[in-house]
């Protein structure tokens, strides 16, 4: 940037309020027509026709407000975002200022939610810690997004201006680079990708692979993972037909982690049920959240508080069904004033769950987002 020159000269005009970057298409919106806190007052404006196309983000606790709304434009595209130059141009600078809670509070967390487990409360249970990072120069939430989507494999990123939560949210924004995919529709074709079971990658290939073939053999593992398989089928069986599901997950990976994910398909047996009316049955997921759900939520709001829109679902939905609801993990929500930002990542607790390794999860989880504000 030449000396003296205004920081927004040559911002595109085009930078949108919401975007959702996916290798199997993508869509960015700007302005807002309507504005909908609860979604279930959205989905019904997308069933009875009155709205077109809705967008945002809907929060973890089901009666937190949602920051959804009907766009005034809409740009689609078939493949990934490509990220403007302006604002591939710009260095994100943060550092950690604090870690919610540090690593031994939450070890030490974990050890209670696996005694817990072992005592029949829960059968699982998702803890999520996070970090507080601070800037000195104000943040720009477009070239932070420009940074997931550059960083990760598939190109997967997304923002969404959360003002339409309300005054609590007002000028907040969430960015991030999600590979879970919750829910996609496109016409009666329905499909989820839930990923649990985690490992964290190496550098060193032999290592790596040794890692990702320990994975798919853990016996944890598989039993963790198929909590969240088993609440989805039971979730999509009113809804859907010709459900198939994998006898076994599959390995899947993003530049820090292996995952175990299992695609799961079906066929949509009502044609006015729509994308968000599947986000909304079956978030949230035991990948976010645990099992039975509504022990499992008392369990975190006890522990963690209100989680906000981490681990909820970003996405959008229209009024002919289709639509992309991810899980909004691997995720900042990033200050009004953009001067700092807050940045989560959780892991599945189940009884054979390892405390050590829990929190290095966690810090790898950390890593996609710390890398794209360039904190350490």
């Amino acid at each position: 940037m030449a000396s003296g020159q205004h920081p927004d000269v040559g911002r595109p005009v085009t930078a949108p309020d919401f975007l959702l970057s996916r290798p199997t298409g993508s869509l960015r919106t700007q302005g807002a027509l309507r504005t909908f806190t609860d979604p279930g007052d959205a989905a019904l404006a997308l069933r009875d026709g009155s709205c077109g196309l809705v967008v945002g983000a809907i929060g973890f606790e089901p009666d937190a407000p949602a920051a959804l709304m009907e766009p005034e434009l809409v740009v689609r595209t078939d493949g990934p975002l490509e990220p403007p130059a302006y604002f591939r141009g710009i260095r994100s600078e943060a550092r950690v200022a604090e870690e919610i809670p540090i690593p031994a509070v939450h070890r030490a967390r974990v050890s209670s939610a696996i005694s817990g487990i072992k005592a029949g409360s829960v059968g699982k249970v998702v803890l999520a810690r996070a970090v507080r990072l601070v800037a000195d120069r104000p943040l720009d939430p477009h070239a932070v997004c420009a940074s997931l989507i550059d960083s990760s494999p598939a190109a997967d990123g997304f923002l969404v201006d959360l003002s339409p939560a309300g005054d609590a949210y007002a000028g907040r924004v969430l960015v991030g680079s999600s590979p879970e995919l919750l829910v996609r529709r496109r016409g009666d074709q329905v499909e989820c990708h839930p990923l649990a079971g985690s490992a964290p990658r190496d550098a060193d290939p032999a290592t790596d692979q040794a890692s990702a073939r320990a994975l798919r053999d853990s016996g944890k593992d598989a039993f963790e993972h198929a909590f969240v398989v088993d609440s989805i089928a039971h979730a999509l069986a009113p809804l859907c037909t010709d459900l198939e599901i994998p006898e076994r997950p599959s390995l899947t990976s993003t530049r820090e982690m292996w995952h175990l994910g299992t695609r799961i398909r079906g066929r949509i047996s009502d044609p006015r049920t729509t994308a968000l009316d599947l986000a909304l049955a079956v978030h949230p997921t035991p990948a976010v959240c645990g099992t039975p759900t509504d022990e499992a939520r008392r369990l975190i709001a006890g522990i963690e508080g209100p989680r906000g829109f981490y681990a909820g679902a970003i996405g959008w939905s229209d009024a002919d069904g289709d639509g992309d609801w991810m899980v909004s993990i691997r995720c900042a929500e990033i200050d009004a004033d953009r001067r700092g930002a807050i940045a989560w990542a959780g892991g599945g607790i189940v009884a054979d769950s390892d405390p050590d390794a829990e929190v290095a999860e966690t810090g790898a989880k950390l890593r996609t987002v710390l890398r794209a504000f360039n904190a350490s």
